[in-house]
């Protein structure tokens, strides 16, 4: 965890890139992980709004992420009173003592108040609560206590609306999870909001080098708030306000009409301008392949001014027959012209 030690919060601007083992693919948001929040009996009809506006993204933990252990230097010599007490990384803090705690300020107290005393850490490990005891120690050079660990509460960066849906205010995102660069854990949520964005400009991408959009998005201007951070998608409601611009409502396709060949997405690559893109779907996987389908940039338009997938992308939405058949959701890392995508009967039955 991380006491006075220094603190992992969020990376600005989704800077973070997961990467497959073998490396050949990369989430086109860029961020971090854990157990998402209950939606709360939310629906999503049939019909809905492709969006393909970028927007700013906040996330807030539900707990305290530890994504590293370390030694802290005692007058004593080097301790490791996390490694000592068990914890590991990936797993979710909740509690110290009796004390609930969800931002590395409340643990940084706790820890100063107990001024090494023995203490009851409560930790969420692969869906499981665990117990175990622990003793922080006092660093020599600050004289401050620590338990020797990192911990991250937060974080924030940009990407893309799928889909709205007006007569529930639901609106999805991303197409895939937020998780941790160091764990790879889906974040666990305990709050979170979209905010209002605009792209400043776009590192295009080439083989080997994922491309990414940069933009600045207003903290104070918020569009929505997140209910659910899942393995296919951001989800949340808002008024629709700041979102849209002219988008008629589609149907949600059904895997059986989604079918390989010219389809188009809806993107934001420039200002807060949303522009029709065409893109080919290469390949439908079947059902429990984990992944759903291939897509490739065909659009001299968008191959200029991107060179193909970017991040900050992911979310964009994949039309196909005047419905709304996907999202983007990867780049190829050594093809940036090629990505994949999940199908929209996906994100929409996640959403609820």
């Amino acid at each position: 965890m991380q006491g006075t030690q220094e603190e992992k919060q969020g990376h600005p601007a989704w800077a973070v890139r997961l990467l497959t083992a073998a490396g050949a693919l990369v989430l086109l948001f860029a961020l971090a992980a854990g157990p998402a929040l209950a939606a709360g009996g939310h629906t999503v009809g049939r019909t809905v709004i492709p969006v393909g506006r970028a927007v700013g993204i906040k996330l807030f933990s539900d707990g305290v992420l530890v994504v590293g252990l370390s030694g802290v230097e005692t007058g004593g010599g080097s301790a490791d009173p996390a490694k000592a007490c068990g914890l590991k990384e990936g797993d979710i803090i909740t509690h110290i003592n009796s004390a609930e705690v969800d931002t590395i300020e409340e643990v940084r107290s706790i820890l100063q108040d107990l001024s090494g005393e023995r203490m009851s850490l409560r930790v969420r490990r692969d869906g499981k609560e665990v117990q175990m005891t622990a003793q922080a120690v006092k660093c020599a050079a600050d004289g401050s206590y620590k338990l020797g660990a990192w911990i991250r509460d937060s974080m924030a960066g940009i990407g893309t609306i799928t889909f709205y849906d007006p007569a529930s205010g639901v609106f999805g995102a991303l197409g895939h999870g937020v998780s941790d660069v160091d764990t790879a854990q889906l974040m666990p949520l305990q709050s979170g909001s979209i905010m209002y964005a605009e792209v400043s400009d776009v590192r295009r991408g080439a083989a080997g080098t994922p491309g990414e959009l940069h933009g600045t998005f207003q903290v104070e201007r918020d569009l929505g708030e997140l209910y659910a951070n899942t393995s296919s998608g951001l989800f949340g409601t808002t008024d629709g306000s700041g979102l849209l611009d002219g988008q008629e409502p589609v149907p949600v396709a059904s895997r059986a009409q989604v079918r390989t060949g010219k389809a188009t997405i809806l993107s934001n690559v420039t200002g807060d301008r949303v522009e029709e893109y065409e893109i080919e779907i290469v390949r439908i996987y079947p059902e429990g392949e984990g992944r759903d389908m291939t897509i490739r940039v065909t659009d001299p338009r968008l191959l200029e001014r991107t060179g193909g997938i970017v991040q900050g992308m992911s979310g964009s939405p994949i039309l196909q027959d005047g419905r709304l058949a996907g999202a983007v959701t990867h780049v190829l890392v050594n093809d940036p012209v090629q990505g994949y995508g999940i199908l929209a009967e996906h994100m929409t039955a996640a959403a609820e």
